[in-house]
């Protein structure tokens, strides 16, 4: 009998850690179109490299200490973004510097719920996903981000999910316990 065929994941070949759990994360909120999780890892890349304690200007930082410019994974720039990243880090017990805390605020914004629906169209273009997350970031400077959601496009790829480990069967004791 023919195993049946396991559910396919993106993964990022020759991505650090950060960029990796994004893709999970990015597949986990339902988006799963290689070319919309690569526009997104661009968009992350050209505003922080993936840094999630940096300030705009480079320095890196505890959240509470960046007071001018963006901060974060995005840059967050305006401050009800900024503050709002605050608010939801402290709601859900996490450090607002940390990727984690940064990645579950980004998918409660508005302008990420505005364009949700695009990212989870499959079969769009690059330039068309670009689009879409220019409402969500809305850069000053377009500066390299296609060209980093091309390279990562090249590499994103399908590979069979892992099917989790079940735990180990405990055995009921045969004889009675010594008390």
């Amino acid at each position: 009998m023919k195993e049946p065929e396991r559910p396919k994941v993106l993964r990022c070949n020759g991505c650090n850690e950060y960029e990796q759990r994004t893709v999970s994360f990015l597949q986990e909120q339902g988006v799963k179109d290689r070319k919309a999780i690569a526009v997104v890892l661009g968009n992350i890349y050209q505003e922080s490299t993936f840094i999630p304690n940096i300030c705009e200007g480079g320095q890196r930082m505890p959240y509470q200490s960046c007071r001018r410019g963006g901060y974060g994974l995005i840059q967050f720039t305006s401050q009800d973004r900024y503050d709002g990243l605050g608010s939801h880090a402290r709601r859900i017990g996490k450090d607002p510097s940390t990727l984690d805390a940064q990645l579950s605020y980004i998918v409660t914004e508005p302008q990420w719920k505005e364009i949700e629906p695009d990212l989870k169209t499959p079969g769009r273009s690059v330039e068309s996903y670009m689009r879409s997350t220019y409402r969500w970031i809305g850069w000053g400077i377009h500066g390299a981000r296609t060209s980093f959601a091309y390279d990562y496009l090249k590499r994103l790829e399908e590979v069979p999910a892992e099917i989790p480990a079940l735990p180990p069967v405990i055995e009921a004791p045969t004889e009675a316990s010594p008390s």
